[in-house]
């Protein structure tokens, strides 16, 4: 009797103990192993020569400066792009970069201070590719403008840089 007694309860712990492991499993949230997007991740790169569905331009992500470096400004040099690059370099840069494009803006002195944009130098090493990329995605300090100015858009703000360069 001690035995069977024995047996049985060795039988109800393992009974007990498959249905707990049954039940676990059922209630198991798997919500943590699941694949998610974590913030601030790309989730996949763009197939070559997709373009987005209103149609224009595919702004390559900041990590691909070099391949948007190696552009060409589809916009020409015009004096109404210049016009158009001016008002909007009036709009969104003159906070940072001054009036002037000379890195002398009203925050500047509260931040790293921008680079002096008529700079030879710097006109000379930054292709239109290049500042037309960095306008649109950012930089170190420098914020996106990509949401507010469309590639056109950036293109006039790169044609005008160039009309500010020293000479």
């Amino acid at each position: 009797m001690k035995y069977l007694f024995g047996l049985v309860l060795l039988l109800l712990l393992a009974a007990g103990g498959v249905m707990t492991s049954v039940l676990v499993l059922r209630w198991t949230n798997n919500m943590t192993a699941t694949a998610k997007i974590v913030p601030g991740e790309r989730v996949f790169v763009m197939p070559a020569g997709t373009l987005p569905r209103t149609g224009g331009e595919l702004t390559p992500p900041r990590e691909a400066r070099d391949t948007a470096a190696k552009r060409a400004n589809p916009v020409k040099g015009t004096p109404e792009s210049i016009a158009k690059g001016k008002a909007l370099f009036t709009i969104y840069c003159t906070a940072c970069h001054g009036q002037g494009g000379k890195g002398d803006g009203l925050v500047s002195p509260k931040f790293i201070p921008p680079p002096d944009i008529t700079h030879p130098s710097i006109q000379k090493a930054r292709t239109d590719g290049y500042l037309q990329h960095v306008i649109g995605t950012g930089g170190a300090v420098m914020p996106a403008y990509g949401e507010a100015l469309s590639p056109e858009e950036r293109w006039d703000l790169v044609n005008y840089l160039r009309s500010i360069a020293q000479k």
